[in-house]
């Protein structure tokens, strides 16, 4: 899938991996709208794109929102072809311990923003996708999704953002498989400790230190690494349902 002349949809686009992958894809030649619920951030981040750049105020687990963000690609110039989700929450809290159970509404917020709202892009972004005359070679479309090596190496404390995130990996193949036929591909990049402003509000002592726990390069990874895989992925038609580490060989420690 050519970039250039394509719509792409990216979801969390405001900050973080998904400004970096907005950027990287408008750079590229794609009309880019920027889904996200931080106005301030995203109607910045079209003022600095400027044309072929659109935000839309987006609630991912909101079926009419995600709808709006959608039917705004698709109402570019070119169709709809690329769809990227960025969008996630961490919590840090054990199953029991001292203070009790682990409580449940914030696991069920993590679970609804990262896993549910996931799946609500990718669902309504494919269903978009069909209408698109196929490439040469059959496709459609293509969607990345965002795992972490959390799915893998979850460490204590880490149950519910695990779940989400192991949750995207699992649904990976299946959605590969279930789009198999109309010709859209699906994909997820698990990336380790990256610089984003999830890890921002840490001392920097701290930050030296995750970064310093990778094998190689000994550093965080930076935003622009995730969007570059992201590009590769859409421009390279074998890669589908496959789920790509971003680490820099790290496997987490229990803690």
């Amino acid at each position: 899938m050519q970039i250039e002349g394509t719509g792409a949809l990216v979801a969390g686009g405001a900050s973080g991996l998904g400004e970096a992958t907005a950027r990287r894809l408008h750079a590229g030649g794609a009309h880019v709208v920027i889904a996200d619920l931080n106005e301030d951030r995203g109607q910045a981040l079209e003022r600095d794109l400027g044309d072929r750049a659109t935000f839309v105020r987006t609630d991912v687990t909101d079926e009419d929102a995600v709808l709006d963000a959608v039917s705004a690609a698709a109402s570019q110039l070119v169709p709809l072809r690329i769809a990227v989700s960025c969008a996630g929450i961490g919590w840090a809290a054990r199953v029991a311990g001292k203070r009790g159970p682990h409580p449940l509404e914030p696991f069920e917020t993590v679970i609804r923003i990262n896993l549910i709202g996931t799946f609500n892009v990718l669902r309504l972004a494919a269903t978009e996708m069909l209408e698109n005359q196929p490439t040469e070679s059959g496709e459609r479309g293509v969607c990345v999704n965002t795992a972490s090596i959390a799915a893998f190496d979850g460490q204590i404390g880490q149950i519910a953002y695990s779940a989400s995130k192991g949750a995207i990996v699992g649904m990976t193949l299946p959605a590969a498989r279930d789009l198999s036929t109309v010709g859209v591909r699906v994909c997820a990049i698990a990336p380790g400790t990256f610089d984003t402003p999830l890890l921002a509000s840490l001392p920097e002592e701290s930050r030296d230190a995750l970064g310093e726990a990778v094998p190689f390069p000994s550093r965080l990874g930076r935003p622009e690494e995730f969007a570059a895989l992201v590009a590769h992925i859409v421009e390279n038609e074998m890669l589908n349902g496959e789920v790509i580490r971003l680490d820099g060989a790290l496997r987490m420690p229990p803690r």
